[in-house]
């Protein structure tokens, strides 16, 4: 076999189990989220949901114990099956307000910040730096205690503390195809800046930003928890996965489940989407 013939075969075999391992991450991903997905919306369907209704005879009732409590009962005599379900979609909702506020900010700061450039571009990035110089779980635990912790406050509060990332990504592309013949060529003909950033601009920066905002879900899922966890997220009844392994840590001599599943639900929803970037991402042609 000549030495090009091996160069050529060097690069494939990598290439190849890239993609195989982009297949495994994939399939572990769609098994993980399957899961969220029923509990999220095949749960609610049931005769037996029912997350409020309480039953203190019925308190800490074991796992697969009892058909109309398949996964237990709380120490209220609430269903757990039914408060996780409930849990999941708060995150989730909570999540994705959050990451689309923070999509929303992030994206119209980069584009004029870098498009724009000057004390514009200036004053913009040090406000972005400003921000990243104090850790944003310190930061939302200060806000959150100053201001309260109503969802959709905790939703505006997550996507405001984390819009940065997104600001820096979106700017350095737009320096950089502002600097492309075609966006040069729409200058030189007259399009306005505004009409630039809309037609040409955005559709080249959003793969990037969408990448990164479905990583952000899974971030901000963990924020949440953690709020919830220290009692500065969601606040009773409505069910947190923050506060169930709050409420659970009590009992886990005696009833470990109630610690058990919510963190189980959050590594199922965090884990399924981190393989699902994973997968995607090394699913490039072989020859690429």
């Amino acid at each position: 076999m000549s030495d090009d013939a091996n160069s050529i075969v060097s690069r494939i075999r990598p290439a190849r189990g890239k993609v195989a391992t982009g297949g495994i991450s994939l399939l572990v991903a769609l098994a993980m989220l399957a899961v969220v997905v029923v509990l999220v919306v095949v749960v609610p369907l049931l005769p037996t949901f029912n997350p409020m209704k309480q039953n203190l005879m019925l308190a800490l009732e074991p796992a697969f114990k009892d058909s109309r409590y398949i996964l237990g009962t709380d120490p209220l005599g609430r269903d757990l099956l039914s408060r996780l379900s409930v849990a999941l979609r708060v995150s989730m909702l909570i999540a994705g307000g959050a990451v689309l506020i923070s999509v929303l900010v992030g994206v119209t700061i980069g584009l004029v910040s870098g498009w724009v450039r000057g004390p514009v571009d200036s004053l913009l990035m040090a406000v972005g730096n400003i921000q990243l110089s104090v850790p944003v779980v310190l930061l939302l635990i200060i806000l959150v205690a100053s201001l309260g912790s109503h969802p959709l406050l905790l939703v505006l509060l997550l996507g405001l503390t984390n819009w940065v990332s997104y600001g820096r990504v979106v700017r350095s592309q737009v320096v950089s195809l502002s600097e492309r013949e075609f966006i040069t060529a729409v200058t030189a003909a007259g399009g306005s800046g505004w009409w630039i950033m809309r037609k040409h601009l955005l559709p080249n920066v959003m793969p990037s930003v969408l990448a990164l905002a479905t990583f952000d879900v899974g971030l901000i899922i963990t924020v949440e928890s953690s709020l919830s966890f220290i009692g500065l997220g969601i606040q009773p009844p409505t069910p947190s996965l923050g506060l169930m392994i709050n409420e659970g840590q009590r009992y886990l001599q005696t009833n470990q489940i109630l610690t058990l599943f919510p963190a189980l639900a959050i590594f199922l929803l965090i884990g399924g989407i981190q393989f699902a970037l994973q997968g995607f991402g090394s699913r490039k042609p072989p020859l690429g």
